[in-house]
C-alpha cells in the first residue's frame, strides 16, 4: 500500500493542488490527513470540497478545524490566527462547516500499523517539539509507526532499544523504516511550512517497501497571496507563505 500523508493545509487550495497531482502522479492507494483543513489562507470551502471526494480517506480534525467549527473557542489562539478563525467562520458555507464538526478527534488507528495523529497520541492539540516530547507520545503510541501534525515541521522520531532519536527532515529525502523500531513522522504542512522552505510538504509511505518518503513542491504561492489579501485577512498571513516561517 501507498499512503499518502499530509497535514495542515490551512485553507491554501495551490498547495494542495500541487500535492494531489504528485498523489495521481505516484498512484497513491490511501490518502491520510492529520488535521487543519482551514485557517490562515482563503479557500476554506474549495479545501473541504475537494478532500471531501477523496477516496479511500482517513483523517482527524485540526485544532483549527474544531475552532472554526464552533467546537473550541480562540482564547488560546494568537491574534492573527484568531482573526483568521473569526473570517473563516464568517465565510464558510454551512455543508463545510458540516464536515468539519464531523471530523473525528484523534488519535484514530488504522489497522494494527498507524496511528494518525493531529498533535500527540495523549493530546489531540499538544505539540511534538523536540525528544522530551516524542518521548511521551512513544508512551502512548499502541502501533508501531504514529503520524502527526501541527507543528508545520517535517520530523522524523525514532525509538530503537531503548534510544530515542530525532531527525529534521530537509528537501526530498528517503528513509527506509527498521522493522523493530518505532516511529513518529511528520509529514511538514502543506499550506503553511514554518521551517524556512516555502515549498509545500508532504509525504509518500509505502507499506510494502518500508519507506517513507518526503516531498517538497512548488506551487502558486502568488496565487494564494493574492487570494488571501483580497479576502482582507492579515497580510502577514501572505507575506509568510514566501517565507516559509
Amino acid at each position: 500500500m501507498r499512503y499518502l500523508i499530509f497535514a495542515d493545509i490551512h485553507g491554501n487550495l495551490e498547495a494542495l493542488q500541487a500535492v494531489l497531482d504528485l498523489a495521481r502522479n505516484k498512484k497513491i492507494d490511501h490518502y491520510l490527513f492529520l488535521g487543519d483543513l482551514v485557517g490562515y489562507g482563503a479557500s476554506p470551502n474549495e479545501v473541504i470540497e475537494v478532500i471531501s471526494k477523496l477516496q479511500p480517506l482517513s483523517l482527524v480534525r485540526g485544532n483549527h478545524d474544531k475552532a472554526v467549527a464552533g467546537l473550541e473557542s480562540t482564547d488560546m489562539f494568537n491574534p492573527v490566527a484568531a482573526t483568521a478563525i473569526e473570517w473563516t467562520r464568517n465565510h464558510i458555507q454551512p455543508e463545510s462547516k458540516e464536515f468539519l464538526v464531523n471530523l473525528k478527534k484523534g488519535p484514530v488507528r488504522l489497522g494494527r500499523s498507524l496511528t494518525l495523529c493531529h498533535g500527540a497520541p495523549f493530546d489531540e492539540d499538544y505539540y511534538i517539539f523536540g525528544e522530551f516530547d516524542a518521548a511521551e507520545a512513544f508512551n502512548h503510541l499502541k502501533t508501531a509507526i504514529g503520524l502527526f501534525g501541527h507543528t508545520h515541521f517535517p520530523v522524523v522520531y525514532s525509538l530503537k532499544q531503548g534510544y530515542l532519536e530525532g531527525q529534521l527532515l530537509v528537501g526530498n529525502v528517503q528513509i527506509y523504516l527498521e522493522p523493530e523500531v518505532h516511529y513518529l513522522i511528520n509529514p511538514g504542512s502543506v499550506g503553511q511550512p514554518r521551517d524556512r522552505n516555502p515549498l509545500a510538504s508532504c509525504g509518500i509511505f509505502d507499506s510494502e517497501r518500508r519507506t517513507f518518503e518526503l516531498y517538497r513542491l512548488k506551487y502558486d504561492i502568488p496565487g494564494a497571496q493574492r487570494k488571501i489579501l483580497a479576502a482582507k485577512l492579515p497580510p502577514s498571513l501572505a507575506e509568510r507563505l514566501s517565507l516559509g516561517i
